[in-house]
């Protein structure tokens, strides 16, 4: 059986539940880009040695995959079983993280060693995938309840934002390079 099916052919797809919508619709959109940030977080995962860190990385995959389906479902909730605890979780990863940094006196701009570099890409998808989600959740919130997404997904990719930002600081850390510091011209 092909993979193709042309049934988007026109510019539209389907949703769980097989309503189609068009294929920039803003829940496409914000699950789209839910995708491409585990997409990231795949070639991330492809240069990683820690074992540790590794599993946390799956870990974020397997949320993120959770929070993909509920977004292509309308009222979709299946993934707060996992979500609500995880954004303690990543709270968590985030103090322990901070607790080994130097306290920011600048602003850091993206880049250093190869790792920090892909955080940093990371940091700045999950934001854009922040800010679909949220434009998703105004959109639903003016229409049905039982078309609704979880407040807890917004929260979720907030947390995971500021996780690879830490991360990315203490990458250069371990690495021996400097954070890039931001200059005034």
């Amino acid at each position: 059986m092909p993979i193709y099916t042309g049934t988007g052919d026109e510019g539209d797809t389907g949703l769980f539940g097989n309503r189609r919508v068009p294929k920039d619709d803003v829940r496409i959109e914000a699950y789209g880009t839910i995708d491409e940030v585990n997409a990231f977080l795949g070639l991330l995962r492809a240069n990683v040695q820690d074992a540790q860190f590794d599993r946390q990385l799956k870990s974020i995959q397997d949320a993120l995959f959770e929070i993909g389906a509920d977004l292509a479902t309308e009222g979709g909730q299946a993934s707060l079983k996992r979500i609500e605890p995880a954004i303690a979780e990543l709270e968590r990863w985030i103090d322990a993280s901070e607790a080994t940094l130097p306290q920011l006196r600048s602003f850091v701009l993206p880049g250093g060693c190869t790792m920090a570099a892909l955080l940093h890409v990371l940091r700045t998808v999950t934001r854009r995938a922040e800010r679909r989600y949220w434009t998703l959740e105004r959109q639903c919130a003016a229409g049905p309840a039982q078309y609704r997404v979880p407040r807890a997904i917004g929260i979720y990719l907030n947390r995971l934002s500021d996780l690879f930002f830490s991360w990315a600081r203490r990458a250069n850390q371990v690495a021996g390079v400097d954070d890039v510091p931001w200059t005034r011209a």
